[in-house]
């Protein structure tokens, strides 16, 4: 019988994980004063039937609450222009949509201009994530701009895909 493993550093395991390509979302809503958001990396499609996404804000967020109250939010897959996009969303305690353009999804939740893909979601569930929390949403509508190249995220840089039509 062998010893079971030591504990995995925080340092640690974001440096080896890093090694996988992650896109970056913003997770909008429109609540009682105005639009709502922040940037999240952890982003997946979960089920098509019935259709299903999740994604996991930090336990810290502040604004993720809010959003989890109005049970309603849009995902914007962010753009390969959209780094300034991602960091203003990433910050805390200031106007996230000054100088952000934007226009309502069927749900009335905020849709970034120039997005590559929207997805309009009410909350399905909630699960336990340890420091985050895994958010299930319910797949309303969504649309993609497929001349639109996705911003990603490797080893702690944003980065963007080579061009679609190069690829076989």
């Amino acid at each position: 019988m062998s010893a079971p493993p030591g504990p995995v550093s925080p340092a640690v395991m974001r440096e080896v994980l890093g090694h996988f390509v992650s896109g970056i979302v913003v997770v909008t809503a429109t609540g009682p004063d105005g639009p709502i958001g922040f940037t999240c990396q952890s982003f997946a499609s979960l089920s098509l039937d019935p259709p299903l996404i999740s994604f996991a804000p930090a336990r810290s967020s502040s604004t993720w609450p809010r959003i989890r109250e109005l049970g309603a939010f849009c995902v914007n897959v962010l753009a390969a222009d959209h780094q300034e996009i991602s960091n203003g969303f990433a910050r805390s305690g200031v106007d996230k949509f000054a100088g952000v353009g934007w226009q309502p999804a069927p749900s009335g939740t905020p849709i970034l201009d120039g997005v590559t893909a929207w997805i309009d979601c009410a909350l399905w569930n909630e699960y336990d994530g340890g420091d985050h929390t895994i958010a299930v949403g319910l797949v309303n509508d969504l649309g993609a701009d497929p001349a639109r190249l996705p911003l990603l995220y490797y080893r702690g840089r944003y980065s963007v895909t080579a061009d679609p039509k190069e690829t076989p």
